[in-house]
């Protein structure tokens, strides 16, 4: 009788693994979906209430993020990008460079403690930021390698080729 259940189960057990379900649909073969990236020239005055919102123009999923580079500096022609939000300190006053993402549009905007009408136009006008929506589904993959506070290393794992201008 141990023989005839034993047999039994074992059966059950080959039958129950070897099943198979939907084949769902395909995949991207292990690859990364690629991100969507533009380049934002941004004038920040107090008819735009020190803000200025983009809409993307492409489908931006949910689970999507966003990530918004502003062109700090450039040095020997070499254009120097730091992840927002960025603060730059005066005596006694700070001002943030921030953004903020819906599924519709990016917001660029000034926060701080800082009088914004009292600041000189290198801090206000033609500010360039670069703005990356990075696919939920490839947010985990490379966690560990992705320093995303460096633009350039974003853009070598996400295949980001250029940026499309926008003002």
């Amino acid at each position: 009788m141990k023989n005839v259940c034993f047999a039994l189960m074992a059966l059950f057990a080959i039958l129950v693994t070897s099943c198979e379900g939907d084949q769902g649909p395909p995949g991207a073969d292990g690859g990364l979906i690629v991100s969507q990236a533009f380049e934002k020239i941004v004038q920040f005055t107090p008819g735009n209430n020190y803000e200025d919102f983009e809409p993307y123009g492409f489908e931006v999923f949910p689970t999507d993020v966003t990530l918004v580079y502003i062109l700090w500096e450039t040095i020997d022609g070499q254009d120097i990008w730091r992840l927002c939000p960025q603060n730059v300190f005066f005596e006694n006053d700070v001002l943030i460079y921030n953004y903020d993402f819906t599924q519709q549009d990016v917001r660029f905007f000034l926060d701080g403690t800082v009088d914004f009408g009292t600041l000189d136009g290198s801090y206000t006008q033609n500010q360039v930021f670069r703005v990356v929506v990075v696919p939920a589904d490839n947010v985990g993959r490379n966690a560990e390698r992705i320093d995303y506070s460096d633009l350039n290393m974003v853009m070598d794992a996400y295949g980001i080729t250029s940026f499309e201008k926008r003002n």
